[in-house]
């Protein structure tokens, strides 16, 4: 009986062992070198402003056999808007929109992946302005490979639309057609890549201990 007992527990424990390697996430960064955070947003009208973000950083928690079980944390600097006009970047740095001096970061933290169809949704809270709201990013995952550095790498990409005035970003002007300055739809395109985190080397005495110099 005692065996028995003892063979169902050394089963149990290594089932468990072998869900806690399944699950296992690995960890990739945003290389904001070959990835691009884009907006664009109807002007006067007629026409449509487009611009981006040069400055961001983010982590991935990465299950290629069960994505849904990823995560996702990404922060933008607001100062970082540019949209090919300096006088206009300055409106949008101003307290009349980003209110980058108050504001600097904006940030999501996803909360869970969901299946829709073949591709996928990212759902997360998006905090900006001082204002957090659920927001949800159909993505597509692009893949992976290992560069001529031998890094594995990953790439997705996602476009989803907000409404600013959600998060406080309210300032509007009309012009003589009754029309706005600026839309309130502000749709964002992501194409993001990804890279591997290395192991860390160790450095120091410890690195060496025990090693006889040559």
């Amino acid at each position: 009986m005692y065996s028995r007992a003892l063979v169902r527990v050394a089963v149990l424990v290594l089932s468990l062992g072998t869900i806690g390697r399944a699950v296992e996430l690995q960890t990739y960064d945003v290389d904001p070198k070959d990835s691009s955070v884009s907006f664009s947003v109807k002007h006067i009208v007629v026409s449509e402003v487009r611009g981006r973000f040069k400055k961001f950083s983010g982590t991935i928690k990465f299950d290629e056999g069960n994505l849904p079980n990823s995560a996702v944390a990404f922060t933008v600097e607001t100062a970082s808007v540019d949209t090919n006009n300096e006088r206009r970047d300055q409106d949008l740095r101003s307290p009349m929109f980003l209110d980058v001096a108050k504001y600097p970061e904006m940030s999501f933290s996803s909360q869970r992946v969901e299946k829709s169809g073949a591709d996928f949704v990212l759902v997360g809270n998006l905090s900006l302005h001082g204002v957090t709201h659920e927001v949800r990013v159909p993505f597509v995952y692009n893949g992976k490979i290992k560069d001529n550095m031998g890094r594995l790498r990953i790439g997705f990409s996602a476009t989803f639309t907000i409404n600013r005035q959600n998060w406080g970003i309210n300032y509007n002007k009309v012009l003589d057609n009754g029309g706005m300055v600026a839309g309130n739809d502000v749709t964002v395109q992501l194409d993001i890549v990804a890279a591997k985190q290395e192991a860390s080397i160790p450095h120091g005495p410890d690195a060496t201990e025990g090693k006889t110099p040559k």
